[in-house]
Order: C-alpha cells, then sequence, then structure tokens
C-alpha cells in the first residue's frame, strides 16, 4: 500500500505538487492521470525517495521508501526506460542491480523469461528500440518479487502485442495481491487495464475513485437511439438545444439531453423507438472535461 498525506513539492517559487493525499491500496490496477506537468513524475520520484517533499509525508507499506535497504525487495519502478547504459547487455544491466539489491542471479534469466526477452539476454541495450527497454525496465522492477510496484508511462513505445501483453501482465501482478500504479497518458489504455484512479491536475487532487465512477461524473449526457423516423426526432432534440450524429452501425448519438427527455419527445410526437439507451461517458471524455481547468499548456483550436 502507498499512502500519501498533505505531500508538497516546492521548487523555488514553483510549487509542482501541494497537500496531495491518496491511497493506492493493493489487490487492483490504479491508474495515475493528469495532464502534462501536473506532477505525476515528481510524486513518483517523491514516493520513491528520489526528491525529498517540502511537506507532508509519503509511506510504502507504512514506512518512508528511503529508509529501507534493498529496495528492489520492497517496491520495483520503472520510471524512465532510457535510463540504462547503452553498452550494457541486458542480462549484465539485471545482474547488476540484483547483485547491488543482495538478490540471487537466477532472478535475472527468470525475469527475463517472464517478459518475453530471454532471446535477447545477451544483447546490448543500445540495439534495442524502446519498446524492448520497457520491457527491460519492467523486468527490473521484478527482480525483488516486489509486493509494490510503480510504471510510469510504461506503455509508450509498445506495439499492440505488447500493449496487450503489458495489459494482461499488470492485471495479473496485482491479482496477486500486489499494489500496482501505473502512470499513463494512453486513456483508452487505461480504460481497459484500471480499476481504481488518482487523477492530479497542477499537482492538486482532482479525484481517488473507481474508474466508473470518475467517468461517471462526466456532465456530458450521450443517449443511443434507433428510429426509422430519425428526421423528426432529430429537429426535436436539436430544438432543445442537444446534438445528433450518426453511428456507422445506423444508430444515432444524442448529446446534451437525457433518455428520459427524450422518450417523453418521442411519445408525444407519435416518434417509433426500436431503442433508447444511455451510454457512459469514455474515460478520455470525462478526463478532458474534469481535468481542462488544470491544462498547464494549453494549444489553440487547430486550423
Amino acid at each position: 500500500m502507498i499512502e500519501a498525506t498533505e505531500l508538497t513539492k516546492r521548487y523555488g517559487r514553483t510549487t509542482a505538487v501541494d497537500r496531495l493525499s491518496f491511497t493506492v491500496r493493493p489487490g487492483v490496477v490504479t491508474g495515475f492521470l493528469g495532464p502534462n506537468g501536473a506532477g505525476k513524475t515528481t510524486t513518483l520520484r517523491m514516493v520513491l525517495g528520489l526528491n525529498q517533499p517540502t511537506g507532508g509525508t509519503v509511506t510504502v507499506d507504512g514506512q518512508p521508501f528511503g529508509d529501507r535497504p534493498r529496495g528492489l525487495r520492497h517496491v520495483g519502478a520503472l520510471l524512465n526506460a532510457d535510463d540504462v547504459h547503452g553498452g550494457r547487455t541486458a542480462h549484465a544491466h539485471l545482474t547488476m542491480l540484483a547483485v547491488s539489491n543482495g538478490l540471487p542471479r537466477r532472478r535475472v534469466s527468470e525475469v527475463l523469461a517472464e517478459v518475453g526477452m530471454a532471446d535477447a539476454a545477451g544483447r546490448r541495450i543500445d540495439g534495442f528500440s524502446l519498446g524492448m527497454k520497457q520491457r527491460l525496465g519492467i523486468a527490473a522492477t521484478l527482480l525483488g518479487d516486489p509486493p509494490v510496484l510503480l510504471f510510469d508511462e510504461p506503455l509508450n513505445g509498445l506495439d499492440p502485442e505488447g500493449v496487450r501483453w503489458a495489459r494482461g501482465f499488470f492485471k495479473q501482478l496485482a491479482d496477486e495481491g500486489r499494489t500496482v500504479l501505473v502512470s499513463s497518458h494512453l486513456m483508452r489504455e487505461m480504460e481497459q487495464t484500471a480499476e481504481e484512479l488518482i487523477v492530479i491536475g497542477r499537482g492538486r487532487l482532482i479525484a481517488a475513485q473507481s474508474l466508473r465512477a470518475f467517468a461517471a461524473r462526466s456532465t456530458q449526457l450521450r443517449v443511443s437511439v434507433r428510429t426509422p423516423d430519425t428526421e423528426l426526432l432529430a429537429a426535436l432534440v436539436t430544438g432543445e438545444g442537444a446534438t445528433v450524429r450518426p453511428e456507422d452501425d445506423g444508430s444515432y448519438t444524442v448529446t446534451g439531453l437525457p433518455a428520459e427527455r427524450i422518450g417523453e419527445l418521442a411519445f408525444t410526437h407519435r416518434v417509433r423507438l426500436h431503442e433508447l439507451s444511455p451510454q457512459r461517458a469514455s474515460l478520455e471524455e470525462a478526463f478532458m472535461e474534469l481535468t481542462q481547468e488544470s491544462v498547464e499548456y494549453s494549444a489553440g483550436a487547430a486550423r
């Protein structure tokens, strides 16, 4: 378990994280989300003791991580897949980490096989793609068989098969009772991977709740409709400020009006309905809406 209480980090006049409090519990994959510059990496570095907080506390299983000797037995972390010595082989890199943490050398071959890199053990890292470096970084987090795992943008550079593998692997680790925290900007992947979310913006907590509950906070009302009276229904709902978008499967998505009101309009004006079903907002839609005031570097509209 990871617990942060009133966590604050300042760099001179700049506040990267301000009174951030959250708990990451074991047994589920927790997504760590926020716009660029929100303070995600700074927070992860404070969890690992790489940055010291200006105020507040952060503990791993009840103790500051920096107080633990041989850290890989307690926490496995991937912060930057490129932060490796390119002249070493994959096997040599992991062996160095294992020896420095008092871990048996046999773990090196075991974790390389676990991430699908057994055949690349003798290759130099400078010849690896970013996706291979990500797999190597994930292997390093597993060396000490730790109960807590942190991943910062681990899906960058992975091909579709690698993303699918990582998604299942993170869930497997959580199912084993571990604490798994994954920072990512890939909303669609997080929607299929995470069960819990911690969302921050400009260093402050926006949400700490289940993915489903977070998505439900979106104010965008979307309803899937099927009707042979398309033109009449479209005129009725647009007259009340809603928008209508045709879908490839022959249905229509009405945005901005609840299903109850659409049903009332259809009944009053004798519009035949074959389907009327509310749609849950996607994680990406909810994220964009709920973090729009926390975007640090907002681009102008595309021309």
